[in-house]
């Protein structure tokens, strides 16, 4: 089975990083943290939330940090704002002094880290007392459509596939063990929201051609297939999606999204 792989932004785009801004446009009217605030984007990728931060929360800085040197790189040439600083890191040892944010928040990344936990610590210590912890993750098991149509036809053509489905393999990306994450974290007043925004595709091209991108579970799936197996499951997959008159494909992600304060 093939890994995780997180180095092409510009394939990463349109696969995710187009959904997540809209997701993070919504979880930052949720936080509704004041303006002028230090904020740290943990896990920044590409920079979808930064972006969406500098545009709507007027912040007095944001640093993003992301362990994939190619994904820094994309989210610097992407955004050009002194407010800005992008550091390459791990997110389980983040290298800032304690009380150092006014807010410090995780998008689309909880469940990638190998201890998860850790991570909710680290965001806690880097935030000063009563500052805003939060992070999103998608509802891979229920209503990320793209991802479910994806691998209910993957698991029906290739019962293996079920290793990489971020459904089963992600269990914490749900309510119940978002809050017990930022609870064991010793933050305060911890609260779980979803998030459902909508994936609406041109055209069956729209939806396919980012899988080809191999930036992902999903899509390193699809290109670990021979050409023949591949074709199989983008037939599957076509015949089994929702189409409107015009040809277009309207379907909806869900994400949950937690959020507490730091003490």
């Amino acid at each position: 089975m093939p890994g995780d792989v997180w180095v092409v932004g510009d394939a990463y785009e349109p696969y995710v990083g187009r959904w997540s801004r809209l997701v993070a446009a919504e979880f930052l009217a949720w936080l509704a943290v004041p303006a002028g605030g230090r904020w740290l984007d943990a896990g920044c990728g590409t920079g979808a939330v930064s972006a969406t931060i500098l545009a709507s929360a007027d912040p007095k800085s944001v640093t993003g940090i992301d362990p994939s040197e190619q994904f820094v790189a994309n989210a610097r040439e992407r955004l050009d704002d002194p407010r800005v600083r992008f550091d390459v890191g791990d997110g389980t040892a983040l290298p800032y002094p304690d009380s150092a944010f006014d807010a410090a928040v995780a998008g689309l990344v909880l469940n990638f880290v190998p201890d998860p936990s850790r991570m909710a610590a680290e965001l806690a210590r880097v935030t000063r007392p009563g500052g805003m912890v939060a992070g999103y993750v998608w509802d891979y098991a229920e209503r990320m459509q793209l991802m479910r149509y994806f691998w209910d036809a993957a698991v029906a053509l290739d019962p293996g596939a079920g290793e990489l489905d971020e459904g089963p393999r992600f269990p914490m990306a749900q309510p119940l063990p978002l809050a017990q994450l930022f609870n064991g974290a010793g933050l305060a007043r911890v609260e779980v929201q979803s998030i459902e925004v909508d994936t609406h595709f041109r055209d069956f091209d729209d939806y396919w051609s980012p899988f080809l991108g191999g930036q992902g579970p999903a899509p390193g799936y699809a290109m670990s297939l021979s050409e023949p197996d591949r074709a199989a499951l983008r037939d599957l997959i076509k015949s089994r999606l929702p189409y409107a008159e015009d040809g277009s494909i309207p379907l909806v992600a869900r994400a949950w999204a937690v959020r507490g304060r730091a003490a």
